[in-house]
């Protein structure tokens, strides 16, 4: 599975942006998608995931500002990002796992490249 991700760019707080993430490979519907990010001197942390039943979680600092869908027919995975702070800066990771969902990196077998997100204050 090959996974690239687009969508990020330099932002004013308060701003709203969505990140895509494409897929190839073998069957997307299958796989658990997940979304994680790493700020510069940071250890990367969970966002949110969206399972192959569209169950889905968030970390308690996207909680309300962040939204995860999936659309099976064209392999995508999008997170709707509204509410943009500073702290939301980093680079972000889309990954596949075939694991129901899960918060912890160390679960998804593939990774996109990362897409940078700059959130100016």
């Amino acid at each position: 599975v090959l996974l690239e991700e687009s969508g990020g760019r330099s932002v004013q707080a308060g701003a709203s942006l969505r990140l895509s993430c494409a897929a190839s490979g073998r069957t997307f519907s299958s796989f658990a998608m997940g979304w994680f990010r790493q700020a510069p001197g940071k250890e990367r942390e969970f966002v949110s995931y969206i399972n192959w039943v569209d169950d889905t979680k968030y970390a308690d600092s996207v909680k309300g500002r962040f939204t995860i869908s999936r659309d099976n027919a064209w392999n995508t995975v999008y997170l709707q990002m509204n509410s943009l702070k500073h702290e939301d800066t980093a680079v972000y990771y889309c990954a596949a796992g075939t694991d129901s969902g899960s918060i912890y990196s160390s679960d998804y077998t593939y990774w996109g490249n990362g897409t940078q997100v700059t959130v100016s204050s």
